[in-house]
């Protein structure tokens, strides 16, 4: 099978939407199925073999930290000229765009997967906000040219069918079990991640800092207790902001860090917490619990559907300052936490990539042969 994927966002960029895309495509390149990866121009121009075509990329005013490629009509010559079985686009908004129109027109069975809840991050940048309705419209018009429409958790995909997002399937989770496991603890990591103080409770957000995460809502918590430590790892427009309402606290930014790093980080804590509602999943969480670290997070729809209360993790009520302080006081049982961390991997063994990745394919394949039955009826008629 031939597979053309457009993506708003690839390597060597580092995100959720990323970790899933490229565990995807080692699945089908494993499976000896050829893809074409068509992103915006990092340097990065092949994975596990596919080819990676690069469109040409520029900054936004409103979001100077990250680059984005715009809708261009090079991403039509680039899919005609591979001729794909299908068109899968990833978060279409800009780009991606190009791809859901141009697949489209060119006659290509199309897939779209709904990643990020751009219209309610508008919530946080006041003066977008009068603009949601047009961003809910504008998502809902290119994901509704689709054939299939996939999104990563029950709860926003309930949401986008109430919307009339047409054919929302769920795409599932998955996480990389040996990457992120409680081995790779490393009491060097932890001096580090503490500021010196390893006996303190240290609590770890990962993540990119931006003011939709919602992560200053933790400075209350560090204020009321000097026997916690928060660990800031990532980067993001909002940084300098988050050091100075952090400053004088215990907090430790560490920037991105990658690899064993990221894994040493993770295993090394002894919870994550994760304080946005605005995520689509947060596969994090995931990596988190698979690491060993129960998950203290703000309730919403997809964190109520990964997080079991009291068992894999705790759950607060959203700006409610009252009830995150309780649900971090359950951790001074050090009998609760470790009866927590231990559920919390218990219950990310159950997951792995191979279920999602062989999930898509078939997707692929079913959305393939039922877009082929359309068109063989529409020509029968005709």
């Amino acid at each position: 099978m031939k597979i053309a994927i457009v993506t708003e966002t690839f390597l060597p960029s580092t995100d959720g939407v990323v970790t899933r895309l490229t565990e995807a495509i080692k699945y089908l390149r494993k499976m000896e199925h050829d893809v074409l990866i068509i992103a915006p121009d990092l340097g990065v121009y092949e994975y596990e073999g596919a080819v990676v075509k690069g469109v040409k990329t520029t900054t936004m005013p409103f979001y100077r930290y990250k680059k984005f490629s715009l809708p261009q009509k090079i991403v039509k010559e680039m899919i005609e000229d591979y001729d794909p079985d299908i068109v899968h686009v990833v978060n279409p908004a800009l780009v991606g765009a190009s791809g859901v129109l141009y697949a489209a027109k060119l006659g290509y069975p199309l897939v779209a997967s709904y990643h990020t809840h751009v219209p309610k991050y508008l919530d946080y940048y006041k003066i977008y906000k009068p603009l949601k309705p047009v961003f809910w419209s504008y998502f809902k018009f290119l994901h509704n040219k689709a054939d299939l429409n996939l999104c990563t958790s029950e709860a926003v995909r309930k949401e986008l069918v109430e919307r009339d997002f047409y054919n929302m399937q769920l795409w599932k989770r998955g996480v990389d079990i040996n990457k992120y496991h409680p081995s790779h603890r490393n009491e060097d990591m932890r001096l580090r991640l503490t500021d010196g103080n390893p006996k303190d409770k240290l609590i770890l957000y990962v993540g990119r800092l931006a003011i939709e995460k919602e992560i200053h809502k933790l400075k209350p918590l560090l204020d009321s207790r000097n026997d916690i430590r928060l660990a800031i790892v990532g980067d993001g427009p909002a940084r300098e902001e988050l050091e100075r309402t952090f400053e004088g606290t215990n907090t430790v930014f560490t920037g991105f860090l990658h690899g064993e790093e990221l894994s040493q980080a993770f295993a090394s804590a002894d919870a994550f917490v994760f304080p946005s509602i605005t995520e689509t999943l947060g596969l994090v969480i995931l990596e988190a619990m698979a690491s060993g670290l129960p998950v203290i997070a703000a309730k919403s729809g997809p964190t109520m559907e990964q997080i079991e209360e009291g068992k894999t993790g705790l759950l607060f009520e959203n700006e409610n300052l009252e009830s995150m302080f309780e649900a971090v006081s359950q951790l001074d049982s050090e009998l609760k936490l470790q009866e927590l961390k231990h559920n919390a991997r218990i219950e990310a063994e159950k997951f792995s990539w191979k279920k999602p990745s062989e999930q898509l394919l078939e997707f692929y394949e079913e959305t393939i042969k039922q877009y082929h039955q359309k068109a063989n009826v529409k020509e029968t008629i005709s």
